[in-house]
């Protein structure tokens, strides 16, 4: 969990920190899903996996049709997760293990290029494009947090001996990138979004253990984001429309999340790969196989969860309706093909950005 400590002293007062920040879900297509598409977890397979998921209303269409060159990176082969067809077709140029040549390869493993490596990819196409006078987007997914949990020996855990050495390189690799864009002529008008895709670990006795949705998020922007500490329930389907609203972008959306900038619902949806979850109000309501409902009463000091027997107050039967809503509108949106990306009004009024 990366806390920006290898940053200039005084840095982290340019932050937003949000700090009751919950995942969608178990695994990274989860997370690439709700911070691209802005979507609770559909039932089963994540949509970046599923057939038919070509040129949908994404955070890399938004950007992109706004002049940004998009791109997404990843130090492994990005048909892994069918991330290379999902992304490419969704707004983003492909960088992956294939783009690199052998001479910007300091380290590899199984799962691909160092984390430290591919933010230097980053830097490069980034002064590319500014040279070119456009301005970037770049989704970057880092590798090393992963079994067998091997690194470039920069810090002082001896690599491949477990999860905090792998940890602590990704906070150093994510630092010394940080420092490397301090010199750039790009960095007074870049924002950097820092967020984890799930936690290492979700087992418990309980069918979806909340604390263990928990991750982090920063936005860091020295001269452009006010700072503050958000202490507030948000999701991690929030950050697009989020994103968007920093940067005031008038759009047709088709995102379920909400921009945390303005008024906004605290709750946070919450899946496993058969459960659906939806968390609020001190109240979690999950849907099961064989249409199981199940809801519980949390408490938000422990987190622990306790079964409400039926029948259901006005309260409870409030969130089953709510759960139902999110997650059977989430799937409808996909199977009747009405996730697609329509030009903005942005878009129609600029035409030589098509």
């Amino acid at each position: 969990m990366p806390d920006l400590s290898d940053l200039n002293e005084g840095d982290l007062k340019y932050a937003v920190d949000f700090k009751n920040v919950y995942a969608t879900g178990t695994r990274t297509v989860r997370g690439l899903e709700a911070i691209s598409l802005s979507l609770p977890p559909t039932p089963g397979n994540s949509i970046i996996r599923r057939p038919d998921n070509q040129n949908l209303s994404s955070i890399g269409q938004l950007f992109k049709e706004r002049g940004y060159d998009t791109r997404f990176l990843y130090g492994g082969y990005g048909y892994f997760d069918n991330m290379n067809a999902f992304f490419s077709t969704n707004g983003f140029e492909i960088v992956d293990r294939a783009q690199f040549t052998r001479d910007e390869i300091t380290f590899s493993n199984a799962w691909g290029v160092c984390d430290g490596d591919v933010f230097n990819k980053t830097l490069e196409l980034a002064d590319k494009s500014f040279a070119n006078g456009k301005p970037f987007m770049s989704l970057i997914m880092t590798t090393s947090n992963h079994r067998p949990y091997t690194y470039p020996q920069v810090i002082d855990i001896k690599s491949g001996t477990g999860r905090d050495g792998a940890v602590k390189y990704t906070d150093y690799a994510i630092g010394e990138f940080i420092k490397k864009s301090r010199n750039k002529p790009w960095f007074k008008n870049t924002i950097f979004v820092i967020l984890a895709d799930h936690c290492a670990s979700v087992a418990g006795k309980t069918a979806i253990p909340l604390e263990d949705y928990q991750i982090p998020w920063m936005i860091y922007a020295p001269g452009i984001i006010q700072p503050k500490v958000v202490d507030e329930m948000v999701s991690q389907m929030d950050v697009a429309p989020t994103i968007a609203g920093v940067f005031n972008f008038s759009y047709n959306s088709k995102f379920l999340g909400q921009n945390l900038l303005k008024s906004h619902k605290k709750r946070a949806l919450v899946a496993t790969y058969q459960m659906l979850g939806l968390y609020q109000d001190d109240m979690l309501a999950i849907l099961s196989p064989q249409r199981k409902i199940e809801v519980f009463d949390v408490n938000p000091q422990s987190m622990a969860q306790n079964l409400v027997k039926g029948p259901y107050d006005p309260k409870h039967q409030s969130i089953i309706d709510d759960v139902i809503s999110y997650y059977q509108t989430s799937s409808r949106l996909y199977k009747y093909k009405m996730l697609s990306f329509e030009p903005s009004e942005y878009l129609k009024s600029n035409p030589n950005m098509q």
